[in-house]
């Protein structure tokens, strides 16, 4: 499978919680659901066009995230008014951001249907040139994006190895977790719908390591060969 590295980061990031909705929390990484949108507006494609889009690249992208920096969380307050009533009193909302995100994003590409589509965002992403702004999460997070590297993922394989990426919970076994480091859970979507809904069954739960730490664990990954390093990771 072909495969890229690039790096997202932003000063601030929101990928909401579907299930928080009066005081919205963030997923801890950028979701494969936030990053087929970010794809989308690098490459120009309007978003009814993405809606048909979503199913077919969750289904033929598969990623990983390595945290960079440090996740850090910070609670802002808004007031949310009605755009048809905008002088009236609104209600105050507090959202959950991701302070000065930093990742570096892995992504395979498995079908050939989507190929172009991954050709056009690798050629931007060395280019260095974007359709639409690229966002983390809400437009009101816009992201900085920088080609990290290009190479070749093996087929599956299964046993020991060390990865800076998340790995499935349920279909991992930790091997060492000692070391002064934290590690990280989530709950992320990996399938939207062409309603842009996320299905509830699609959610994978993660574990992730502290930034530019690793993780020892028994389970399937890919291999990644590029120019910079050969690197193993779980993909979803």
């Amino acid at each position: 499978m072909k495969g890229i590295q690039l790096r997202v980061k932003g000063n601030w990031g929101h990928f909401k919680k579907p299930e928080t909705n009066n005081n919205p929390l963030s997923h801890d990484i950028i979701t494969k659901t936030a990053l087929i949108g970010l794809i989308g507006a690098v490459i120009g494609i309007e978003r009814e066009d993405m809606k048909e889009l979503f199913p077919q690249l969750s289904e033929d992208l598969i990623y990983c995230v390595q945290l960079e920096k440090r996740l850090k969380k910070v609670s802002w307050g808004f007031t949310s008014k009605s755009a048809f009533e905008p002088i009236t009193s609104g209600s105050p909302k507090y959202f959950e951001f991701l302070k000065s995100p930093s990742f570096i994003v892995t992504l395979a590409i498995k079908s050939v249907r989507s190929l172009d589509i991954f050709n056009k965002f690798t050629s931007y992403l060395k280019e260095e040139k974007a359709v639409y702004t690229p966002i983390l999460g809400w437009h009101n997070c816009p992201a900085d994006l920088e080609f990290v590297s290009e190479g070749k993922f093996s087929s599956e394989n299964k046993g020991e190895f060390k990865t800076k990426g998340f790995v499935c919970s349920k279909e991992y076994e930790l091997k060492d977790i000692s070391g002064e480091f934290r590690i990280g859970f989530d709950r992320v979507p990996t399938y939207q719908d062409n309603d842009m809904w996320n299905h509830p069954d699609k959610y994978v739960e993660i574990i992730y390591p502290d930034a530019c730490k690793q993780l020892s664990v028994i389970g399937k990954y890919y291999e990644f060969t590029s120019s910079n390093a050969t690197e193993r990771w779980c993909l979803i």
